[in-house]
């Protein structure tokens, strides 16, 4: 059913049961935020490294200098 099919069919309702559709998506999408979020107290181990490779790669050039600073260096 697309999307277009279902908006008409939630304009057929009477606005009482329209505000009951309305209640449950909105439980459905905080279910989906609360569901997607990442625990990081399971994820992160204790001490030093704890947390290697939960924020991604660091750039090959990170220890270079920034052009902005040429002038200073």
């Amino acid at each position: 059913m697309s999307t277009t099919e279902l908006i008409e069919l939630i304009k057929k309702l009477p606005s009482d049961k329209q505000k009951e559709v309305e209640d449950f998506i909105g439980s459905l999408v905080a279910k989906a935020n609360t569901e997607n979020r990442i625990d990081f107290k399971s994820v992160i181990k204790p001490g030093f490294g704890g947390g290697k490779g939960i924020f991604g790669k660091m750039a090959a050039d990170f220890d270079e200098p920034l052009d902005e600073m040429k002038e200073y260096m």
